[in-house]
């Protein structure tokens, strides 16, 4: 047996568990590590990325936040070459008004057969005559005063050139009659020396440069200002006698110190009707009055004082000095956010303080803003929208849009009032309807329909019964809400066919016994409600009548004005007159004070509850807050890049809230300190 059979044996086969469990694991296929691969790239591009956003962010935010504070400060800077416009101005018009003057004694003096008579006096060589030379030349002044007799007509009566830049007659004539203030004085009656025709050119042409130098600094915001041109080309003015220049009148400051525009008084009214000042209308005219007993001529009204009634004239500077601003008051007299500022008065103690407290952006014109009573909800208007708004959170609680049929393209909402109890809204639109909205369940509840044009204006009853209306077609409403009737007050007593008396602005009084109404035609109308009898005329306004509020006592009415001025009047006789005599008695309700201040139309005014303070927004893109004791101007407020077109006064929050061209509304904290 061969020794391979012997040892004959199978190979070794492992025993128990296979080894291939604990091999290594199989290498990642190439795909799925570049797959990682390029994840990973991509996620640190996308990380790279989004810090070069985060630093250009950074970067872009520094720089607006730059450019913010650079607008400011342009803001600022704008504001005070507008003060100091104002100031060469008025520097001007006085350089040019003793211009004036002085080439009209020359022109006395040199003329061959001028008013003063010279050549009548007699002469030293003449002897025996007996006549007193200074006789004679007052005798010669008294008929320059009264128009002259030949020659050249008084300087007085010369053509306006649109300006009130005319010394009054008395200093002319006080210049005439001193010798040693002119070189042709009346030297014990001998003929004044002429003077020589260079220098008067030089003079003349003088003059000329000051005018057209004033003619560059002159305002061009507003081309409404400007006067109406009659067809012959000549500008036409008011048929009333011509004043003597503001500024030789009444100093250039108004009340608390604020710069006011030159305000002379307005023409006598012979009915004794109560009334402030107010420069004359320049787009709506004044209707004429009928001549005064003393109206002969425009130089012997210019001789004449101003008139001592307190309705007439308008009321001292207070003690707080020159005008203003931003820039001129101590550091605690001011507080600045980032687009917008306010200035308090340095020369009072301080007694308010502001701040904004929310700001509300819409697609248009902000043309309205009221609060509830309760102050929880403010109301705006603008185009085809009435928006309210939580006062106290900033958020939009509704939206009421207004569709019309009947009118296409932009549709105004012109006025909004909440009712007393806040539960509705009423909305005055240019589609001539007014709208009563259900506020919880954003429908429409009534439609009052009647007026022939825009509606501008609305108020509410206290009761909640009565709404007011005030249109452009000269007419305004009360309407009923419980029985659904209205009654008409139309305005039939205008002077001037021609002239526009379209309704602007109404307001119901406290205890809804009387309706004021004010018009284009600068006239203020209060009617009985009962009766429907027109109780009073207000006229001492000088253009166009946009805003009127009665004191929450109605015993007094603020308005205000397109002549940039409030006027705050008594009416606290009218209700118990009409109800006792039974008839109305138009004309005794006097102005009792002027706030003059603003530098552009007085669009919007409201009063505090406690009847303390008078606000008022203008077309100068401030808010004003006054002392309605004192009519001193305690606050002004720079918040608005456009017109401040409404404003409203909740004291039981202490909120003012503003609405403007800028299409903004904004609510602001108004608080006593």
């Amino acid at each position: 047996m061969s020794a391979s059979s012997i040892y004959n044996h199978r190979s070794l086969q492992p025993t128990g568990r296979s080894t291939t469990a604990q091999a290594a694991p199989p290498p990642i296929p190439p795909r799925l590590s570049e797959a990682f691969d390029a994840i990973k790239q991509e996620f640190d591009a996308i990380a790279t990325e989004v810090d070069l956003y985060k630093g250009q962010k950074d970067d872009v935010e520094h720089k607006l936040n730059a450019q913010i504070s650079e607008l400011n400060s342009i803001r600022r800077t704008v504001y005070e070459l507008e003060s100091q416009q104002a100031k060469i101005r008025a520097k001007y018009e006085e350089e040019v008004a003793s211009l004036h003057a002085q080439i009209a004694s020359l022109r006395h003096a040199t003329h061959p057969s001028g008013p003063l008579g010279i050549h009548s006096l007699p002469s030293n060589s003449g002897g025996g005559s007996g006549v007193n030379p200074g006789a004679n030349a007052s005798s010669s002044l008294d008929s320059i005063s009264n128009g002259g007799s030949g020659g050249v007509p008084p300087y007085g009566d010369h053509p306006s050139n649109g300006r009130s830049r005319d010394l009054p007659m008395d200093a002319r004539a006080k210049e005439l009659q001193d010798p040693r203030g002119r070189e042709g004085g009346i030297r014990g009656g001998e003929p004044p020396q002429r003077l020589p025709p260079r220098e008067f050119a030089e003079l003349e042409q003088q003059l000329a440069q000051r005018e057209r130098e004033l003619d560059r600094i002159t305002d061009q915001r507003d081309p409404k200002r400007l006067k109406k041109r009659d067809p012959s080309g000549e500008q036409s003015f008011s048929s009333t006698p011509r004043l003597p220049s503001s500024h030789a009148l009444y100093p250039p400051s108004g009340p608390g110190g604020q710069l006011g525009t030159p305000y002379p008084p307005p023409p006598s009214d012979p009915a004794g009707r109560g009334g402030g000042s107010g420069a004359p209308s320049s787009s709506f005219p004044m209707p004429a009055l009928p001549p005064g007993p003393s109206t002969s001529s425009s130089s012997s009204n210019a001789q004449k004082p101003p008139p001592s009634s307190d309705a007439l004239v308008p009321p001292p500077p207070s003690s707080a000095g020159e005008e203003f601003t931003f820039t001129n008051v101590p550091p605690e007299y001011r507080r600045e956010g980032s687009d917008w500022f306010a200035a308090f008065n340095p020369k009072i103690k301080k007694s308010l303080d502001i701040n904004l407290v929310h700001s509300f952006s819409h697609t248009s014109v902000v043309c309205c803003v009221q609060f509830s009573q309760d102050g929880r909800y403010l109301a705006t208007g603008c185009n085809q929208t009435a928006q309210i708004f939580d006062t106290k959170s900033g958020q939009k609680v509704c939206e009421l849009a207004h569709e019309s049929e009947a009118h296409s393209g932009d549709l105004y909402i012109r006025s909004v009032r909440f009712s007393p109890d806040g539960k509705l809204l009423a909305t005055g639109a240019e589609d001539r309807q007014i709208r009563i909205w259900d506020i919880a369940r954003k429908r429409i509840r009534q439609i009052f329909d009647g007026h022939q044009q825009e509606i501008y204006s609305l108020d509410f009853s206290l009761d909640g019964r009565l709404i007011v209306s005030g249109s452009g077609d000269r007419t305004t409403r009360i309407w009923d809400m419980l029985e659904n009737t209205c009654k008409v007050f139309t305005i039939t007593d205008v002077v001037d066919p021609s002239t526009d008396a379209g309704v602007t602005s109404v307001a119901i009084s406290p205890r809804a016994d009387l309706v004021a109404a004010g018009s284009l035609d600068n006239v203020i109308r209060i009617w009985d409600v009962a009766s429907g009898t027109l109780v009073e005329r207000l006229r001492g306004h000088g253009n166009s009548v946009y805003s009127v509020a009665f004191t929450p006592d109605g015993k007094g009415l603020v308005t205000g004005s397109l002549d940039k001025t409030l006027k705050l009047w008594d009416v606290s006789h009218l209700g118990l007159r009409a109800k006792e005599e039974g008839k109305p008695n138009v004309g005794g309700s006097p102005c009792v004070m002027d706030f003059i201040g603003h530098k552009d139309y007085v669009l919007s005014v409201s009063m505090s509850s406690d009847s303390r303070w008078v606000v008022s927004g203008s077309k100068d893109r401030c808010v004003h807050v006054w002392d309605s004791q004192t009519a001193v101007l305690q606050l002004m407020l720079q918040g608005h890049k456009n017109s401040v077109i409404s404003l409203d006064l909740n004291s039981a929050n202490d909120l003012l809230a503003t609405g403007s061209g800028d299409s903004y509304a904004r609510i602001w904290s108004l608080t006593r300190v």
